[in-house]
């Protein structure tokens, strides 16, 4: 019985990708998890992090991530909300991994609601268990965390290389990170790694244009 966890990172960033990790594994190969000691990423350093990623990768018997940029989440909020977005995009991973059973960690409250959602965007057979904190909660969505976690921060460290400016986690409770966007919002290359439908750049251009008019006067 194959068996799938599902899990993201990077949801609520002003900067860069939200990425979405899956992982396969053969319900009797559960175990192997708790022998190298998964859990939820949150719970786990970076480099607790980063040595668990390869394990995980050569105990699954399959596993995706999929990374959707700033610049498509700003497109596609035009038309959805992000938890609509992240149904979409998890419906996508549970339809090309065919798993018996998918663990999914719902980013709303109403988890029925979601798990509804994501049956009808799927369409498959796989059974699919919705609740909050999954990844604190199974193993197997704590392996997903990790692979999305560890890419995440792949991306932003990137991101630092290219822009020479340390942007910190990405955040907008991270003041090196609403400097960054100060910086770069209407930058000609760096402004698409911004998430402009955010409130927080709406806040970051009110203040520079309220600062600006008072150097005017």
């Amino acid at each position: 019985m194959k068996i799938l966890g599902i899990d993201e990172a990077g949801r609520g960033s002003v900067i860069g990708p939200m990425v979405f990790g899956g992982v396969v594994l053969e319900k009797k190969d559960l175990r192997k998890l708790k022998e190298i000691n998964v859990k939820d990423s949150k719970l786990l350093t970076a480099k607790q992090r980063e040595e668990l990623y390869p394990l995980i990768k050569k105990i699954a018997k399959d596993y995706v991530t999929l990374k959707v940029s700033a610049q498509e989440i700003d497109e596609l909020r035009k038309r959805i909300n992000l938890n609509k977005i992240e149904a979409e995009k998890i419906a996508q991973i549970i339809k090309t991994m065919g798993a018996d059973e998918a663990y999914v960690d719902a980013p709303q409250v109403s988890t029925g609601k979601f798990k509804k959602i994501l049956e009808e965007l799927a369409k498959n057979h796989t059974k699919l268990i919705v609740e909050n904190y999954a990844d604190s909660k199974y193993r197997i969505c704590g392996a997903a965390s990790i692979l999305a976690k560890v890419e995440r921060d792949e991306e932003i460290q990137r991101l630092k290389e290219k822009t020479k400016f340390d942007l910190g986690v990405g955040y907008s409770h991270d003041e090196r990170s609403r400097e960054f966007v100060r910086r770069f919002m209407d930058h000609k290359k760096f402004s698409k790694y911004i998430r402009h439908s955010w409130v927080t750049v709406s806040d970051i251009r009110e203040e520079k244009e309220q600062k600006n008019l008072g150097d005017f006067k």
